[in-house]
């Protein structure tokens, strides 16, 4: 039998003076350690700047809560998005389930639509008034009129409907090119894009916030421009106004922003796509001014919007982590981050 040791360090006491408090603190000390080291792998370049833009959110509705009924409400919603997004990001890291896996994908779609339609009731949260005035004449002073009610003259049904429909395009930009990526494996490609057009939506929503504009459509009413009438695709954009008009948050344009990186990114990565897309962008542009939901400035703000987010979501997912766990792990490990980029 070994006899009993003379020495004792002050660790090797401790468990004998208090066992419980040495093993649970440092059981707990460790189990947190690795869920967040979970969590932080799990989540990737989109998850940073989506819970940006919520904590900035949530600390206007804290700053400016006067302003804002049932404030309360609305960071209660925020934290359960918050806890939502941990949970899909935590869930797909540690499965193989495809329809999970999907869902953690491309909920930032869903995303982008339902902070958008936030701002229909917290774009006075700051400011209770409307800058309509200074885009007026920054477009007057521009072109010598006032472009939406200069664009009427050419109304008439088939042109509202081409207009509309051109408009509506908006939704098929931030969806073919991340479809495209995102079927052919390249993981790299898609969240790059992804996390830039989460930037440029989410910089138009801060800006909205502070600098609140409702558009031609209400601002310059009382010139009476004539009604936009048209088939089909009128008949569909008016059926989604009804029921999805935000009045306000129109500077800048959220659709020129958001469309402009999907052009960017397609130049990138489909060439091919790019120069098919770049006529309809266009008309996109005009429409938007021609519709009456923008100004031309809301217009241009857009486009540079658009850059930004581009260039700074390229930025951002060459950081070490940019691209979650789940993705890593599942490529070979080559190139940026671990990741083999097609």
């Amino acid at each position: 039998m070994k006899p009993f040791p003379v020495q004792f360090s002050e660790q090797a006491l401790e468990p004998a003076v208090a066992p419980w408090r040495s093993a649970s603190e440092a059981s707990y000390r460790r189990m947190f350690s690795v869920l967040l080291k979970r969590l932080l792998a799990a989540c990737g370049a989109f998850e940073w700047v989506t819970f940006a833009y919520l904590a900035w959110l949530n600390l206007m509705v804290l700053l400016f809560r006067r302003n804002l009924p049932h404030a309360a409400l609305y960071l209660a919603v925020h934290a359960c998005v918050f806890a939502a997004i941990l949970w899909l990001a935590w869930s797909a890291a540690g499965t193989d389930n495809r329809a999970l896996r999907f869902a953690r994908h491309w909920y930032p779609l869903l995303l982008y639509l339902g902070c958008f339609e936030e701002l229909q009731r917290l774009v006075h949260i700051v400011f209770p008034g409307w800058f309509d005035r200074r885009l007026i004449a920054f477009d007057f002073g521009l072109a010598g009129v006032h472009p939406a009610v200069w664009l009427a003259r050419f109304s008439s049904p088939a042109m509202n409907d081409f207009m509309q429909f051109s408009y509506m395009t908006y939704f098929l930009y931030l969806f073919i090119l991340p479809a495209m990526l995102y079927a052919g494996g390249e993981r790299l490609a898609y969240w790059r894009v992804m996390v830039s057009t989460g930037i440029a939506h989410y910089s138009v929503y801060v800006v909205a916030l502070l600098f609140p504009i409702e558009s031609p459509h209400y601002s310059l009413a009382y010139l009476n421009m004539t009604p936009l009438a048209g088939g089909w695709c009128t008949a569909a954009i008016n059926f989604i106004e009804r029921f999805g008009r935000v009045h306000g948050a129109a500077f800048p344009s959220a659709h020129v922003a958001g469309s402009m990186v999907a052009l960017m990114a397609a130049r990138r990565y489909r060439p091919w796509l790019f120069w098919a897309c770049l006529p309809f962008f266009v008309f996109m542009c005009v429409a938007t001014v021609y519709g009456r939901y923008h100004y031309v400035a809301d217009v241009l703000a857009g486009m540079a919007v658009g850059v930004f987010g581009f260039v700074f979501g390229d930025w951002l997912t060459r950081r070490e982590g940019a691209v979650p766990c789940a993705i890593r792990c599942r490529v070979a490990p080559e190139g940026m981050n671990g990741i083999r980029e097609s």
